[in-house]
């Protein structure tokens, strides 16, 4: 493995367990797509099941941790010093909808820092890793962010509200990306955020930005898009990803430029 430290071992064991019984999940949804009976509810099991078996194996070797999770929410433990971020299926419509683009997404968070995160995608095995201090891997390749410096040539991946987001936050999304459009060369939305930030840091995207994020969905690919040479912040240039819910992540190129469009919207 890319990074072979105790820390890592247990992140990628805890994921590719849980890992295989979504695969497993992922081939009965195909089945409940035909029948078009209790969907929702299945997802729902599947997400919940994978959360209990990431839970249960990194406690069961980091005892004293606390926890951030999108089904159990915030557990703490003796060691407050030490906090998972887990989300078991980022992507869960893409999921839903039986498309293969979705994600286990887990970060290590200690004295405050993000010092650990890895994002895998148990149908394509495709499995981000990063920590602290020693890079960033796709598989047993190293990451690196794109070298691209021009708006018009860079390729961006966003997030767009769906349905439930209150008609404000729609307009000023749509603000936004009507003002991105007139600067790079596309706009790409694939539905999973972990995995988007993991394809900033491969090279793939040159940029991300999205608002309405929680800290779980950000969290592992933070350090991911950081270990690989990027920037991250949140839209007003500022460290808040995490409470703020909002976040670009860029090839460190861009990004000055990228947060002027997000100003100029703001002034209009």
């Amino acid at each position: 493995m890319a990074i072979n430290t105790p820390l890592m071992n247990v992140m990628t064991a805890a994921a590719r367990k849980a890992g295989k019984a979504i695969v497993r999940d992922f081939g009965e949804l195909e089945k409940l797509q035909v029948s078009r009976k209790g969907i929702a509810d299945f997802v729902t099991r599947a997400d919940t099941k994978a959360e209990r078996v990431l839970h249960d194996e990194l406690l069961r070797t980091r005892p004293h941790y606390s926890f951030v999770m999108e089904e159990g929410g915030t557990i703490e433990g003796p060691d407050k010093t030490h906090r998972w971020y887990i989300d078991p299926i980022d992507g869960t419509t893409n999921f839903l909808h039986g498309v293969p683009h979705f994600a286990i997404s887990v970060a290590l968070e200690r004295e405050g820092q993000l010092v650990a995160g890895l994002v895998f995608n148990p149908i394509t095995d495709d499995m981000f890793i990063a920590e602290k201090g020693k890079g960033a891997w796709h598989n047993e390749t190293r990451l690196r962010v794109s070298g691209r410096r021009e708006m018009g040539t860079a390729l961006i991946a966003t997030g767009i509200p769906n349905m439930g987001i209150e008609p404000a936050k729609r307009e000023e999304f749509s603000s936004e990306l009507s003002l991105m459009m007139a600067e790079v060369a596309g706009v790409r939305r694939f539905g999973a955020a972990a995995l988007d930030l993991a394809w900033v840091a491969a090279g793939r995207y040159d940029a991300f930005w999205e608002r309405g994020l929680s800290p779980w969905d950000v969290a592992a690919g933070i350090v991911i898009v950081r270990e690989a040479g990027g920037l991250v912040s949140d839209l007003a240039s500022e460290q808040d990803m995490l409470t703020s819910g909002s976040i670009l992540a860029s090839n460190g190129h861009l990004h000055g430029a990228l947060l002027k469009v997000f100003k100029t919207r703001m002034r209009t």
